[in-house]
């Protein structure tokens, strides 16, 4: 993207739109891609202000249908590539982007992968109210990719992959864990019912014990794959 006067950004899955928030910088446009209204309307309050062109999308990434002859010079996905029919976005990218774009597919884990002292408690606090099994929303249960994203984005037209992992130290406070747990799919609300008031009662009691003895800090890996056409 260097040099060049239109450098535009597809985000794919955004979310509350942190991925853009944090590289606007770097580009003219932003094109946001989210299948939940809610998360969208986040998105756009937190990206309302940027000095570039932005565009929401309310729409599964496999659904977007981007402009005739547009093409994104940076596609971004963060954790929401797990959930999306990967073969079928790949192939629509293939479509839409530049011949030197770059597909950036990157996360890290969550806090019920992470294991320390506190994250192991406060997952085992969890289960006592969702089930052993990780829950993925209301009414499904969390399911492992057994293939490393490498190998699917090389099945692909951007099969030239390259990854990068960077350690992260990240603390948290206790309302930052409270409103974390929410917005995710094993620990939202409506999966404690109408014991959401009582879990987080005791959630919050671990988190100020915990923090009192030692701090919430996770210790975790972020990975960053980064993919382009051969």
């Amino acid at each position: 993207m260097v040099g060049k006067q239109r450098r535009a950004l597809l985000d794919l899955g955004s979310g509350t739109g942190q991925v853009p928030l944090a590289l606007h910088q770097a580009v003219t446009e932003i094109d946001v891609v989210e299948r939940d209204a809610g998360m969208l309307a986040e998105a756009d309050k937190a990206l309302a202000s940027l000095p570039v062109s932005v565009r929401l999308h309310n729409t599964a990434a496999e659904q977007f249908t981007p402009p005739s002859g547009w093409q994104a010079d940076l596609v971004t996905i963060c954790r929401a590539f797990h959930w999306m029919d990967q073969p079928a976005v790949l192939s629509l990218l293939e479509g839409c982007t530049a011949p030197d774009a770059t597909v950036v597919v990157m996360g890290d884990g969550s806090l019920w992968t992470a294991r320390s002292a506190w994250t192991d408690a406060l997952r085992a606090l969890i289960q006592e109210y969702t089930g052993t099994e990780r829950r993925a929303g209301k009414d499904k249960t969390y399911s492992a990719h057994d293939r490393p994203y490498r190998e699917i984005l090389a099945e692909s037209a951007f099969r030239q992959v390259e990854e990068h992992t960077i350690p992260v130290e990240r603390p948290w406070t206790t309302d930052q864990v409270i409103g974390y747990l929410y917005s995710t799919s094993f620990a939202a609300r409506p999966l404690f019912g109408g014991h959401v008031e009582e879990f987080e009662r005791r959630a919050r009691a671990l988190l100020d014990e915990e923090a009192a003895r030692g701090g919430l800090v996770e210790n975790a890996v972020f990975s960053v794959l980064l993919a382009r056409r051969s």
